[in-house]
């Protein structure tokens, strides 16, 4: 029996309010992220670029650090909520480690920056 994974890479970007540019980011507010670029991989190492309406991921993205959640921005249209299951701190990296539906994914947010790391 085979089994098929796919692999989506998306580059995200974060923004954190104007009056933490110069403190270090904690994860005490919440961040807004954009999708940029979305790359969509199968198990045979075939990978190519898609859309991240392709891709089913919302192209705009709330980070809510306190109540462990990422949502679709209002604007974006959607309800998608996406629960944080567990938040690491590590070398400066904050890491999210995120489950939705029958899929598993990590982000990486830098806690100088705020933004996130590939």
């Amino acid at each position: 029996m085979s089994k098929t994974v796919t692999v989506i890479l998306a580059v995200i970007i974060c923004m954190m309010p104007m009056q933490l540019a110069a403190d270090q980011f904690d994860g005490s507010v919440s961040l807004l992220c954009a999708v940029i670029k979305v790359v969509w991989c199968s198990d045979s190492g075939d990978c190519y670029p898609t859309k991240a309406e392709v891709a089913n991921i919302p192209r705009f993205l709330k980070i809510n650090f306190k109540k462990k959640i990422i949502t679709a921005t209002e604007e974006d249209g959607r309800k998608d909520v996406i629960q944080i299951k567990n938040i690491e701190h590590a070398n400066g990296k904050m890491i999210l480690l995120c489950s939705e539906s029958s899929r598993g994914w990590t982000m990486v947010i830098s806690k100088e920056t705020g933004h996130e790391q590939i």
